[in-house]
């Protein structure tokens, strides 16, 4: 499947089961949404990644070997781990 970005370019597509997590390159990204998404076979958006605070974009992305969730990481040093059915925030935490 081919996916397009939405806002910048795409750093890192993950398969898994429900379509892509598509990661797409912070810099340039609209602040009040998500840049890590979920995206079906037919190029529908399922969910946008629930983000730590307002404002924060995602520098990278994992998928955890469970196979329920995935892990990212932000530019404002969060450690987030995910739920992949839904994109929401499990936990997370902040580095100093």
């Amino acid at each position: 499947m081919n996916v397009e970005a939405l806002h910048t370019k795409i750093e890192k597509i993950i398969q898994v089961n429900a379509g892509l997590i598509v990661l797409e390159n912070p810099v340039g990204y609209p602040y009040n949404e998500s840049n890590i998404y979920l995206v079906e076979d037919n190029g529908r958006v399922i969910w946008q990644a629930e983000k730590p605070e307002p404002g924060t974009l995602f520098s990278r992305v994992k998928l955890n070997e469970d196979g329920v969730t995935f892990s990212a990481y932000t530019l404002n040093s969060h450690a987030c781990d995910l739920n992949l059915k839904t994109g929401k925030l499990i936990s997370f935490t902040k580095f100093q």
